[in-house]
């Protein structure tokens, strides 16, 4: 556990979050691991069938707090399956969005910015924080920043969308992987041309344009799959982690989940 702590400190999650160990024996010892982003029933499944000794996921299995786990509930089964397989079940969320190297940072070095910021530091001048604003090497369309997006993410059914204006160019970007429809006052407050983020809702959307078009027309948005957006950065904590263990003395065994847990399969 202290490798994890030490690449995501429990201290940077928001407070309303549920991160660290969720299942098992915190002193038991683990030789391999499996990566994926969500805790669903199909992963852990994998995880029996490779032997794995924990799975370490972006998102909690209990974020919101449950009554039972009775085996026979979606949350209670999860929890038996694991602790009956002697798997225990970890998750770096808001902690990860937050630390340097952390999902928001991998999502913003897409589009070759490798100096930005804290949207939202945790301290004034803090290289952490939810969220990232940097600039372009170059003045870019929001059309060719969704295309590079849509090239270097993975391909997802919900593909990559564009509110605002297309054809405009832009210079600093604002990003927020995973569902970031809450940050609309800090990204116009940064300064950011155009704003990048998943799960942005209709009413959250529409208010944003017509806050911008009221004004200098800015942030245009991107809205890219939640999945897409955060799956990116399991490659990353994986190297993270292989580095942590190496200068350590440990050896862990790293594997991805092969299973994709976006939920949309089909667009008509």
């Amino acid at each position: 556990m202290d490798v994890f702590e030490a690449l995501w400190p429990t201290a940077l999650a928001e407070s309303w979050d549920s991160v660290g160990l969720a299942v098992g024996d915190p002193d038991a010892e683990v030789r391999s691991i499996l990566l994926a982003l969500d805790p669903m029933d199909a992963v852990i499944a994998e995880a029996v069938v490779l032997g794995s000794d924990l799975v370490f996921n972006h998102h909690p299995l209990m974020l919101k707090p449950v009554k039972s786990v009775n085996a026979s509930t979606l949350k209670g089964g999860a929890v038996h399956t694991l602790i009956s397989n002697d798997i225990a079940l970890f998750n770096a969320h808001t902690n990860a969005d937050s630390a340097r190297g952390g999902v928001s940072d991998v999502l913003i070095s897409l589009l070759g910015i490798d100096n930005a910021q804290p949207l939202v530091p945790h301290a004034e001048g803090s290289p952490t924080g939810i969220g990232r604003v940097g600039d372009l090497p170059t003045p870019t369309p929001v059309r060719d920043i969704a295309r590079t997006l849509s090239n270097r993410l993975p391909r997802t059914t919900t593909g990559v969308r564009i509110a605002g204006d297309p054809a405009a160019t832009v210079t600093r970007v604002a990003v927020c992987g995973g569902a970031g429809d809450s940050l609309f006052d800090e990204v116009r407050a940064s300064g950011a041309e155009v704003y990048i983020t998943a799960d942005l809702r209709h009413h959250p959307a529409t208010e944003a344009r017509d806050t911008a078009n009221r004004n200098d027309g800015r942030p245009q948005l991107i809205d890219v799959s939640h999945w897409a957006s955060e799956t990116v950065w399991l490659t990353a904590a994986a190297e993270q982690l292989e580095t942590e263990f190496a200068e350590r003395g440990l050896s862990v065994a790293l594997q991805h989940s092969a299973v994709n847990t976006d939920p949309w399969v089909e667009r008509y």
